[in-house]
């Protein structure tokens, strides 16, 4: 594997503090052509969406019949139609409009676009289709089992190019070229090459390019092929942010929250971080809103003042993002009435189930309550669902859940009885420090099924595993 030559990594302050729209502005070439949106409505789209059906539309549409007609007339046609085929596939390829929904709508195979994408890629000359080529073998590799002989050639030949444009200065090519090296992918063992994917990192930073300048700073921070240095890794978050990273505005409001990676603790910084970062939040990175949320509904001293109903506002504006903790924290909060919610079961549920697909682990237990006592008109109660949820929080190490599909397995709640499978699951949330586990194991407690007429007459607080 051919190696990439050294790269300059040390830090000009000028880099860092440069504004970011000048240097951008100098950089005469022109933009790669955008595709269009695809929209979700098929009806939108006429024939042309198609690869085939532009083709035949752009060749026949505007020619006579009587011209058709003549053998003469049609020989040229076939020529020209030859080419206006090939160019018009060119450029659908490259705007994916061959994928957009329409009644001609046609799908490519990976081979046959990346073979068509890739003659499109050696016509140009331009920086950016070339390194979205490469970005598109990658992700086409990525859909390969291992042993397939094409993954490894998609790689290698993204590789290649890639690095070619990286010497050139492209920062899009030094980035995705540098996470590569940091996922271990370009090497047979997989190992990632953490101090090469660094130095990417820090060049593309040079060049202005936003996740790269966070990655670096992570870099710094954690050490990560490089030596751990917190007032550098804080100086690289600033860039990131500047350039407009949320992730990397909330890194900061923490680092200000709690005196980390060298800065003081000032709570004033910490906040106007966390709000520059909740400005520009997106669902890969909502994470200020949801400590913004907390800090409102504790207050920050000459800060912050209490507000619960903004937090409300706030934790919302999360869940939509896909915040799994402030999903959760709804859920309590219409269960219980926190945060002077008013108690709706319908909204609690589907708030835990938002944060249950989270992955959220007390959701997930939250919702086992909810099917062992159900709510009329909202939900039926179901012992099964409730032991399906159960299982879930205890496989993510919830010991309470661990506890109950201990107890559930013993009983015979939801599943088959399973006293050795029971005793197991017992053992596990003892080890993680579950009481009653442990006095279970110990024949301190017994329980009982609880009978079908009084189980309809419960309510979630009298629901004796949670």
């Amino acid at each position: 594997m051919a190696e990439i030559t050294a790269i300059d990594t040390s830090i000009d302050a000028t880099d860092l503090q440069r504004p970011t729209n000048d240097i951008l502005l100098n950089n005469k070439q022109d933009p790669p052509h955008q595709p269009d949106a695809i929209s979700p409505n098929p009806s939108t789209h006429s024939a042309s969406s198609s690869i085939a059906g532009s083709s035949a539309n752009d060749s026949f549409g505007s020619i006579p019949n009587t011209v058709r007609s003549s053998s003469s007339s049609t020989s040229n046609n076939n020529i020209q139609n030859r080419s206006s085929v090939t160019s018009t596939q060119s450029e659908q390829l490259l705007n994916h409009s061959h994928l957009k929904p329409g009644r001609d709508a046609s799908l490519l195979s990976y081979a046959q676009t990346i073979n068509m994408y890739r003659e499109n890629a050696k016509k140009t000359n331009n920086p950016d289709i070339q390194c979205d080529f490469a970005i598109f073998m990658i992700e086409a590799a990525k859909q390969l089992p291992d042993n397939d002989a094409s993954k490894n050639q998609y790689l290698s030949e993204a590789e290649k190019l890639l690095k070619q444009l990286s010497l050139k200065g492209h920062a899009g090519a030094q980035y995705n070229l540098a996470k590569l090296f940091e996922n271990g992918s370009l090497n047979k063992k997989s190992k990632p090459e953490l101090d090469k994917a660094f130095s990417l990192y820090v060049q593309a930073s040079k060049h202005f390019h936003m996740d790269a300048s966070n990655r670096a700073a992570k870099c710094y921070e954690h050490g990560l092929g490089c030596r751990q240095n917190g007032s550098k890794a804080v100086l690289f978050y600033k860039k990131a942010a500047s350039l407009g990273h949320p992730g990397a505005m909330y890194r900061l409001g923490l680092a200000y929250m709690n005196g980390e990676m060298g800065v003081s603790k000032n709570d004033k910084e910490a906040v106007k971080w966390f709000n520059r970062s909740v400005e520009a939040a997106t669902p890969e990175y909502p994470d200020a809103i949801y400590e913004l949320a907390l800090l409102h509904i504790n207050g920050v001293p000459n800060v912050i003042f209490v507000d619960l109903a903004y937090s409300v506002v706030l934790l919302n504006q999360a869940a939509e993002m896909g915040h799994g903790a402030a999903a959760f924290k709804l859920g309590e909060c219409y269960e219980y009435g926190k945060l002077n919610c008013q108690p709706d079961p319908a909204l609690s549920i589907h708030y835990y189930t938002i944060a249950a697909e989270k992955g959220n682990k007390d959701a997930c237990f939250a919702l086992t309550a909810w099917y062992l006592v159900g709510s009329p008109g909202v939900l039926p109660q179901s012992d099964e669902n409730a032991y399906i949820w159960a299982k879930r929080a205890a496989d993510m190490g919830l010991p309470k859940a661990e506890y109950a599909v201990g107890y559930f397995s013993e009983v015979g709640i939801g599943c088959q009885k399973d006293t050795s499978q029971a005793v197991e699951w017992y053992k596990k949330a003892a080890k993680n420090g579950d009481k009653r586990a442990i006095q279970k194991l110990q024949g301190k407690i017994t329980e009982e099924k609880i009978p079908a007429e009084k189980k309809k007459s419960m309510s979630q607080d009298d629901c004796v595993l949670m």
